[in-house]
């Protein structure tokens, strides 16, 4: 029956993609295709001059479409406005019709560009939530079937069948759209003022890791994508946070840290006491390695020092005799449980594992290095999560950037409930950790991400970078992980900062750029100051 029939496709919309409170991140602008029953046309010529001056294309390359005879129905244009359908209409030419068709449109250009994704030219979700979620977004087009003789031209006086297009899901994320646009103002920020290669920050909810905020920079406009040049497609779209990792450094103290607490809270006597003062030593020979403090120690400082300090002072030695007193088989079993060498479960495509030494190649320098953040190498998003679980009372969930998925009617297809993956320390341990972290804001090397009349706790963070195995000569990466009220936590943020210029201390590059976004947070939920 089919050689009897011709179908002109109606296309179904694609859902829209929204923000937690409804602000409308990716949409469809209207438009149409053309097409053309090359049997059905009559006047070829004509035809094709007339198309030619209403759609701008050349009349030649419009003559050859239209006498193909091997295809029974051409697509002459696509992409059309409403203005030419019109024209077109009026024209009245036989065996040309069109059919809507829908053009993805970003309202906010280039916010969360890197999360949002884009779509292919035939309306694909290529990268992003855009492509993660495009099964419901995309919806499915229907026909309109027309009745023919053989060659293909149109009976006079049958009647048109019409199945109805299925238009697609709309996506509600966990983003906050006000958030995003504080921790995307604040990346700016900095970029201006240290020139890095990229930045980035990502805001979690503490209390069930939906991403509030997930902002890379520089970024792009998704209504202008650069299709053309692959290599810079692939730098502007790659989400830097969840899909590529670095080493940590002392951000990864928080971990070690949260980890020592809890084994001397289960009566494990490898651990240290909250109140055992670590010598003076800078250095530890380990396995013929020297360990070193980035500090020289010189008049006094980090002098003998209790867990607290050490994490004020962001001393590596303490974080080694941590390590190593701890052992490997009992840090790899914490290492497992915050998350490292796997992926969280993100609702994102291209995630990375991170790198986690298997443990049986594990050498003693190796876990004391692992102490204070070297010698492994995380997402960001890992190491967000993982912090997060280490002060939220050690409940690790699975992170998400989707709330629900909805029909445009109000039904609700699916949504995401939160999932409990591991408890990582308890609640006890994590509140200490806290309380420490406070004080690494308050006294230490975080005063920069200190806000008068509100508790915030956080840590900072400041790795070498490695290239092709070595060590790359001047090349940082700054960190600050911070979190707040910190005695309820409820907001946390990371802010990474690659290859700063000027400076590169995670004190003095990334804390400030925190406090930037826990400022906008707290003026944004008009938060008062206790």
């Amino acid at each position: 029956m089919d050689q009897w029939t011709r179908e002109i496709p109606i296309v179904a919309e694609r859902g829209k993609v929204v923000d937690r409170n409804g602000v409308v991140l990716a949409d469809n602008n209207t438009a149409y295709s053309v097409f053309a029953r090359s049997n059905a046309v009559k006047e070829v010529e004509k035809t094709a001059e007339t198309l030619s001056g209403i759609l701008g294309v050349d009349q030649i390359k419009l003559y050859d479409k239209l006498t193909k005879k091997k295809a029974s129905e051409v697509t002459l244009a696509k992409k059309v406005d409403k203005s030419i359908v019109e024209k077109l209409s009026t024209a009245n030419l036989d065996g040309i019709y069109y059919a809507r068709d829908n053009v993805r449109f970003y309202p906010k250009n280039d916010a969360l560009c890197q999360v949002l994704g884009f779509t292919s030219t035939d309306n694909v979700g290529t990268t992003g939530v855009e492509k993660y979620y495009d099964e419901y977004l995309s919806g499915k087009n229907g026909e309109l079937l027309y009745e023919t003789d053989l060659v293909g031209v149109e009976i006079k006086g049958s009647v048109a069948s019409y199945l109805p297009a299925t238009n697609g899901y709309n996506v509600q994320l966990t983003i906050d759209y006000a958030i995003q646009e504080i921790a995307e103002s604040a990346l700016e920020k900095v970029s201006a003022q240290y020139s890095p290669v990229s930045a980035e920050c990502i805001v979690l909810d503490v209390n069930n890791f939906e991403v509030l905020a997930l902002a890379n920079y520089p970024s792009y406009d998704l209504n202008n994508v650069p299709r053309n040049d692959a290599e810079l497609l692939n730098a502007l779209t790659r989400n830097h946070l969840v899909c590529d990792i670095y080493e940590p450094g002392s951000t990864f103290k928080i971990i070690t840290s949260a980890i020592n607490i809890e084994e001397y809270m289960r009566g494990n006597s490898k651990a240290f006491s909250p109140k055992y003062v670590f010598n003076s030593s800078r250095t530890r020979a380990v396995d013929g390695t020297t360990v070193k403090c980035w500090s020289n120690h010189a008049n006094g400082k980090h002098s003998n020092q209790t867990l607290a300090e050490a994490l004020n002072n962001s001393c590596n030695p303490c974080f080694t005799d941590i390590a190593l007193s701890i052992g490997k088989e009992t840090f790899y079993d914490y290492l497992s449980a915050f998350g490292f060498g796997k992926k969280t479960g993100i609702d994102y495509s291209g995630e990375a594992y991170g790198l986690l030494m298997p443990e049986g190649a594990v050498r003693g320098c190796d876990l004391a290095r692992i102490g204070f953040g070297q010698t492994i190498a995380v997402s960001g998003l890992q190491l967000a999560c993982a912090t997060a679980s280490a002060v939220n009372g050690g409940y690790y969930y699975t992170p998400h950037l989707v709330k629900k998925i909805y029909a445009e009617d109000g039904y609700v297809l699916k949504e995401t409930e939160t999932e409990l993956q591991a408890r990582t320390i308890s609640e006890e341990a994590s509140k200490m950790l806290a309380e420490m972290l406070q004080g690494v804001v308050r006294d230490g090397s975080g005063k920069k991400a200190y806000l008068e009349g509100f508790s915030v706790g956080g840590k900072t963070g400041t790795a070498q970078k490695f290239e092709n195995g070595h060590i790359a000569a001047g090349k940082y990466v700054s960190s600050f992980v911070g979190f707040f009220p910190s005695d309820k936590p409820q907001y946390l943020a990371l802010v990474i900062v690659d290859e700063p210029q000027g400076a590169y201390y995670g004190s003095v590059v990334a804390a400030p750029c925190a406090k930037d976004v826990f400022e906008g947070i707290i003026s944004l939920k008009n938060m008062q100051p206790r």
